[in-house]
């Protein structure tokens, strides 16, 4: 999906190195290799405010501090407020401003388990193959073959 959103996009670069990592498969694991790539370049992390303030539950969230910055995304003006771990731990941190939405991905999700449009939520690209896909459709039991 995240190709579709991002074509013609020259500006972005959809990185498929968690899904080819055997096992589970960490951020970290993941900063430590483009950190490898990108001696020098300055990485930040991009997540949602509600995963900052639960960042001191991830793996080696230190070992991700150590790497990049975090650049939280807030929503609808909402304050950002810190995982209780952070507080007194030296971070990079800038916030996001984003401009109000009135979807949310749950809401995504469910519209198109309800068979409905997604497209003027995702555009036609991902509307398109979350339809082709029948992502988050609810999975019809199976049928047995061979009825007595």
């Amino acid at each position: 999906m995240l190709q579709r959103l991002t074509e013609g996009e020259p500006r972005f670069v959809v990185d498929e190195r968690e899904l080819h990592r055997a096992g589970p498969s960490y951020t970290i694991d993941t900063l430590r290799e483009l950190r490898a790539g990108h001696p020098d370049a300055q990485l930040w992390l991009v997540l949602g405010q509600d995963q900052y303030a639960r960042f001191d539950t991830w793996h080696d969230w230190r070992g991700i501090l150590a790497l990049a910055g975090l650049a939280v995304a807030a929503r609808d003006g909402d304050p950002v407020h810190a995982a209780p771990g952070l507080a007194g731990v030296a971070h990079a941190l800038r916030v996001l401003r984003m401009p109000p939405r009135p979807h949310s991905a749950t809401a995504v999700r469910e519209r198109a388990a309800a068979g409905l449009d997604v497209t003027a939520l995702v555009g036609a690209p991902v509307a398109r193959y979350i339809a082709d896909h029948h992502l988050y459709r609810a999975v019809p039991p199976a049928r047995n073959e061979q009825q007595n």
